[in-house]
């Protein structure tokens, strides 16, 4: 994974776009078939837009698999999805304690925070998920867009 993130990391040339696909291939694995279904279930329930199911799939895989990181951050999004940011941030926070390195729940975290209004701290997020990957365009779109606001030069 070290090797991965490495060429994650590297902002010019397309090797970050294989690199971006096998960790996130990597990390949807927990190493057991019935959590991995509990995940795909659970990912089927979101993309049907069924927020309710696709929790209650989730919040089995993060029972049963509490060391599963991509679980606890595909809950994180169900219950964001469900206005439910409380809980949402709880599992960002357990994404976050299990993979520092997780990018989507850095970028996830910083939009949260700047619907909140914790513009400060929704920098930070993005910023940090930009150190590890840098060719997130929402992420930098974000930044670019926080940093004109918080100096008073945005248009």
């Amino acid at each position: 994974m070290d090797l991965l993130f490495a060429e994650l990391a590297r902002p010019e040339g397309e090797s970050w776009a294989r690199a971006e696909t096998d960790i996130l291939r990597i990390w949807s694995r927990s190493g057991s078939a019935a959590m991995d279904l509990l995940y795909k279930r659970g990912e089927a329930a979101l993309d049907a837009g069924d927020t309710v199911a696709a929790i209650g799939h989730l919040t089995a895989l993060t029972d049963h698999a509490p060391d599963f990181a991509a679980g606890w951050y595909l809950r994180a999004v169900a219950f964001y999805l469900n206005g439910d940011f409380g809980p949402s941030l709880a599992d960002l926070a357990a994404t976050l304690a299990l993979e520092p390195r997780h990018f989507a729940a850095l970028t996830q975290l910083g939009g949260m925070l700047e619907e909140t209004g914790a513009t400060a701290r929704a920098i930070q997020a993005y910023r940090e998920s930009l150190r590890i990957h840098p060719n997130q365009q929402d992420a930098k779109d974000a930044l670019e867009r926080l940093e004109q606001e918080t100096q008073g030069t945005d248009a």
